[in-house]
């Protein structure tokens, strides 16, 4: 197969004008690619040549095996906290950038291969990914898009007709996935951890040209430019935690400056609200629980501000620390507004009164410790609103407390200018009936490593809409059975 047979719209500006920030790098050869999956939608979306792409050819260039033509691959250095420690560098150990694609609307994203072999960051490692992990990614990502949440994106997954040894033999598989970039909190720790400022400051202009343009002639940009990405953390944890997702792995070189969510590892739904809900194999402390999301972004960004000091004031370093401060102090209350309001639409308010958070919280002291169904109980207030509390109620252990709260909501409503029927509607657009079930992602995954698709397919598809009914999809939407869990994942590396 000719590699020019497929064009792609490359404009790689990372491989141009960051020379130093990466290694340039190729895919090993896989001995037999297949598709296993590609996303259409997505693939004409970016203008890319679908018939072309979803066989053989494409199998060839996303198995990391081929570069197409204008493609510049490389590898990314960036360095991280993992867990609170430090390391130097980390890098792209099993990932590579092909470059970037303009899209149809001239929008520019990355295209990277996930478990295409070593480079020089793998510290060991082979570089390669497994199917189970592969698909992992490619149905969360998917998920979290239909969901409304900003995610990286799965383009395609494909077996390399290898087998990996990760706790017995699997198949070999690699992710295509796109991104806005892949720029990362830690892309700014690995040069400031050598001190190289000039980097650093090359790096900032390089991330505000790229997704924060209109700080380009803002006074103090570089501390403009701190703001901005504590905006968009803000948004992007507040809307996990509305869908009740927990990330699992929030190290600093897994935040990424666009406020996307990247590297679905040991992620998970929960199924129960619980705010200390960890699924990681690995978070044995739950330093990455549900409900310490949002501090630990301001941990994370604060990590971001200390980098960025010798740009915010180089000549003034006490400055420098108070202006950086005053922005990550100010985190948790810019997190808190933005959960609230998308905790008003929840519960079914368009209007703002003062007291509704405390109305918010007393909602969560009634959920807590009562094993509730947290995706099943805002579908389920949707019908409380329009005056049908049994289904609700039985969610519920014990149900003196939501009993008592209730009333205080109902009488709430009185005061929101919305008719019945609308606010329940209204709900149901941003409260999912579907969501990626632990159990039945377990179930499809399973089926996938023994070679039924089936199982997986269904899956994502019932995803693909997860605010609207559907008759035939009820298997869909409870809870896991008794005899499943405690739930654990893991980091598929």
């Amino acid at each position: 197969m000719n590699k020019q047979d497929v064009t792609f719209n490359f404009d790689n500006t990372y491989a141009c004008e960051l020379e130093g920030f990466y290694v340039p790098w190729k895919g090993e050869q896989a001995p037999a690619p297949s598709m296993v999956l590609f996303n259409d939608k997505l693939a004409q979306d970016l203008g890319l040549q679908t018939e072309k792409l979803k066989g053989d050819q494409g199998a060839e260039i996303f198995s990391g095996g081929i570069a197409p033509k204008g493609a510049n691959p490389l590898a990314q250095a960036y360095a991280g906290h993992q867990f609170g420690g430090f390391s130097e560098q980390l890098g792209d150990g099993r990932a590579l950038l092909l470059g970037e694609i303009l899209d149809n609307d001239g929008h520019r994203v990355d295209l990277q291969l996930k478990g295409s072999g070593r480079t020089p960051f793998s510290r060991g490692g082979d570089g390669k990914a497994v199917l189970g992990p592969v698909l992992r990614e490619y149905l969360m990502g998917e998920a979290m898009h239909a969901l409304g949440v900003p995610t990286t994106r799965a383009l395609a997954a494909v077996t390399t007709g290898e087998d990996v040894v990760r706790d017995g033999v699997k198949p070999g598989a690699v992710l295509a996935r796109v991104a806005s970039s892949h720029l990362r909190v830690g892309t700014f720790q690995f040069f400031a951890a050598r001190k190289e400022w000039d980097k650093v400051r090359t790096l900032a202009d390089y991330a505000i040209a790229r997704h924060y343009p209109d700080l380009a002639d803002a006074n103090e940009e570089y501390l403009a430019f701190l703001s901005a990405v504590a905006d968009r953390q803000a948004s992007l944890v507040a809307s996990w935690l509305h869908n009740g997702f927990v990330h699992g792995v929030m190290n600093t070189d897994n935040m990424t400056i666009s406020g996307e969510t990247i590297d679905y590892g040991p992620c998970a739904f929960v199924d129960t609200y619980d705010a200390k809900a960890v699924f990681s194999s690995i978070d044995h402390n739950g330093r990455y629980a549900f409900g310490n999301q949002p501090v630990i972004a301001q941990w994370n960004l604060a990590r971001l501000a200390e980098n960025l000091l010798p740009l915010i004031d180089g000549d003034d370093s006490e400055n420098a620390i108070r202006l950086a401060t005053n922005v990550i102090n100010g985190f948790i209350g810019q997190y808190t507004e933005i959960w609230t309001k998308g905790m008003r639409a929840k519960i079914g308010l368009v209007s703002s009164e003062n007291e509704d958070a405390a109305l918010i919280n007393d909602l969560f002291t009634a959920m807590d410790d009562q094993n509730v169904d947290y995706t099943l109980f805002f579908r389920r207030l949707a019908d409380a609103a329009e005056g049908q509390d049994e289904e609700l109620l039985a969610l519920f252990n014990n149900s003196q407390e939501i009993k008592a709260w209730l009333p205080s909501w109902k009488d709430r409503l009185l005061r929101d200018p919305q008719a019945i029927a609308e606010r329940a509607r209204n709900m149901n657009t941003v409260n999912p009936i579907y969501i990626p079930r632990n159990h039945r992602v377990e179930e499809a995954l399973q089926a996938a490593e023994a070679g039924d698709m089936a199982p997986f397919n269904a899956l994502m598809n019932v995803l693909s809409d997860p605010f609207t009914k559907r008759d035939g999809l009820e298997r869909y939407e409870g809870a896991a059975p008794d005899d499943f869990g405690p739930y654990q994942t893991f980091c598929g590396t």
